[in-house]
């Protein structure tokens, strides 16, 4: 029910996420949060959007501009696993449907061929 980043989450960041955005600064993305199904679908949107802004947020703190990211919630439309509401699943399970994935958007110039 948090839409704080988590510090494992913030190490994943630093070291793989901002230096790639940082090497191609014509890389805009998408940072599409999704969550579990232990709430309402209506919950679950408003806190994947959160998460996703949360991200976002994150992101531009560290030196990345606003206009390549699209936060986008997609709350538990997209489950990687059989854990909906009918389902008992133990918390690992829950966990790797709650989840931030970066997505590509577009890339201004071909990488590589900057002018």
């Amino acid at each position: 029910d948090k839409s704080e980043i988590r510090a494992d989450a913030k190490k994943e960041l630093e070291s793989k996420v901002i230096p790639v955005l940082k090497k191609y600064p014509d890389l805009q993305i998408e940072l599409r949060s999704h969550t579990d199904s232990r709430a309402s679908e209506e919950y679950n949107q408003r806190l994947s959007a959160a998460r996703a802004r949360s991200v976002a947020d994150y992101l531009v703190s560290r030196g990345i501009s606003s206009d390549r990211l699209v936060a986008s919630g997609y709350g538990e439309s997209e489950l990687v696993n059989e854990c909906d509401d009918s389902a008992k699943c133990e918390e690992n399970a829950h966990q790797a449907n709650r989840r931030t994935e970066f997505k590509i958007l577009a890339v201004k110039e071909y990488l590589g061929a900057r002018k």
